[in-house]
């Protein structure tokens, strides 16, 4: 059993008593102080669902945190938890943990400032020119049209085909419509094996940017440019001139 006057004094705010007193309960009060007969006693039940109603009205809740607030506190509760377990299991504790963080973080961004965004690549590689026959000098003037602007994706592009174009024209490559940069690459290096490797970078320059969602820059464009116009005045090596020389080496070691 629950005295009436311990109930009113520890369960309920001062409000709350004058909203009791308001309420008919004052008689209530009066008895359990009076001197000269023993305190009220109500049951434990109507006590406990009493201060329930009273403590349910809106006036005791208004400093209340809101639902975001409390949902809130609980994630940083329960991560505050889950870092503590954490540096318990980790050698070195808390400062162990935050190195082991660090250092993830670390390889993470070399990966990412290595291998770029991750995209989704194609299962095969898309041709290097679309239907439409163009001239290299046609590639080579939207190019620079694309570079004025500081569009390099589409002037590295447009400079790759004009460079693949140019050596079509020149017939050191067959034309074939469906031709990948890198086909072309490792062809034209096979008549130009001094620019074989800068002819493979060129290629690798075009896929990263048409297939591999990177952007391309100042520099990968020059670099192309340059390549396109050492190509156009270097001499090929023809199979021909190889088969000519071996007879002619053969020869000349026997006598």
């Amino acid at each position: 059993m629950i005295r009436a006057g311990e109930l009113l004094t520890t369960a309920l705010p001062r409000a709350g008593i004058r909203t009791l007193l308001s309420a008919g309960d004052a008689s209530l009060l009066s008895s359990a102080r009076s001197a000269d007969e023993p305190p009220l006693t109500i049951p434990r039940d109507p006590a406990r669902e009493a201060a329930r109603h009273e403590l349910s009205k809106r006036m005791y809740h208004e400093d209340d945190p809101s639902l975001f607030q409390r949902a809130l506190d609980a994630f940083w509760d329960w991560l505050g938890k889950l870092f503590n377990a954490a540096s318990t299991a980790t050698p070195g504790g808390a400062l162990g943990l935050a190195v082991i963080i660090l250092a993830v973080i670390a390889v993470l961004a070399a990966l990412w400032w290595r291998l770029g965004t991750p995209r989704r690549q194609p299962t095969s590689s898309a041709a290097l020119f679309d239907d439409r026959p163009r001239s290299a000098a046609d590639h080579r003037a939207t190019a620079d049209a694309h570079a004025a602007q500081g569009h390099w994706n589409q002037a590295v592009q447009e400079r790759m085909r004009a460079l693949v174009r140019a050596l079509e024209e020149r017939a050191l490559l067959d034309v074939r419509p469906g031709r990948t940069a890198d086909e072309a690459a490792a062809e034209a290096g096979r008549a130009l094996p001094a620019h074989t490797e800068r002819l493979r970078t060129a290629a690798r320059d075009f896929d990263d940017v048409t297939y591999g969602g990177r952007s391309a820059t100042e520099q990968s464009y020059h670099r192309i440019a340059e390549l396109d116009r050492d190509l156009e005045r270097a001499k090929p090596q023809l199979a021909t001139s190889s088969a000519h020389t071996a007879p002619n080496t053969r020869q000349g070691a026997a006598e």
